[in-house]
């Protein structure tokens, strides 16, 4: 379960290819990690494997269904896309609440994920007197309410601390120890490197390169995941 599959995934704006005929499979366990420049395509990507943008060919599915083919989407993928969608005025707890209400989760999950995303004790506080890496907790506590099979994060360590860092690194772990599959879009190549097993690399839509990090430092004389990343971007625009 949980297995992400991008099949000649499309998606052009006019003459502008932002994805461009990407197939890749993620199986569950995993945690893989979703490189590229700013501007190469990964937000596109996301969103349609998300159901917010339509593709003009191909297909992005979550267990052979697309996300709108889904029956209850949050218990089959949560999605960390944007840790400001929460309204200022509300707590931690309501915001979760109206979530888990929509998707018929009951509220006694809120408060569980609060506590493991180390919310507890902020639960009756409102959000917009938290810090971003508060917010970017609760964006991950949002994405596991209903206990997905597969996650979809994008850019989970901003505005966190070393310790919330190491926190989120054995999180994530435990999470694919489970059996879950798990897609993260980050930056922070260095620690991503602590984190994944698998990376998958695009550039200008097409997919540069895909695999576990041993096999692709063995086969590209990498010492640091910046140094493969670098090269790759360097040798495709080359």
């Amino acid at each position: 379960m949980g297995r992400i599959e991008l099949a000649r995934l499309t998606k052009h704006y006019g003459a502008v290819a932002a994805v461009e005929d990407l197939s890749v499979t993620l199986e569950s366990g995993t945690i893989t990690g979703f490189l590229g420049a700013n501007g190469a395509g990964k937000s596109t990507t996301l969103r349609m494997l998300l159901g917010l943008t339509r593709p003009t060919s191909g297909r992005a599915t979550i267990d052979g269904l697309e996300y709108a083919d889904l029956r209850s989407p949050a218990r089959v993928v949560g999605a960390m896309t944007d840790p400001d969608v929460f309204h200022p005025g509300r707590s931690a707890r309501n915001s979760l609440r109206v979530l888990a209400r929509v998707s018929r989760i009951p509220d006694r999950r809120v408060d569980e994920v609060l506590e493991l995303v180390d919310l507890g004790d902020a639960a009756r506080r409102r959000t917009g007197g938290f810090s971003m890496g508060m917010r970017q907790r609760l964006g991950l506590a949002s994405a596991l309410l209903g206990d997905p099979e597969t996650l979809i994060l994008d850019e989970p360590a901003n505005g966190l601390d070393p310790a919330g860092v190491l926190w989120l690194r054995r999180l994530l772990r435990g999470l694919a120890a489970d059996g879950r599959t798990v897609l993260v879009s980050s930056h922070l190549l260095a620690e991503l490197a602590q984190t994944v097993d698998d990376v998958m690399v695009i550039d200008r839509g097409r997919l540069i390169i895909h695999g576990s990090m041993a096999e692709l430092f063995d086969t590209n004389a990498s010492d640091s995941l910046e140094d493969l990343f670098f090269g790759l971007i360097q040798e495709g625009q080359g």
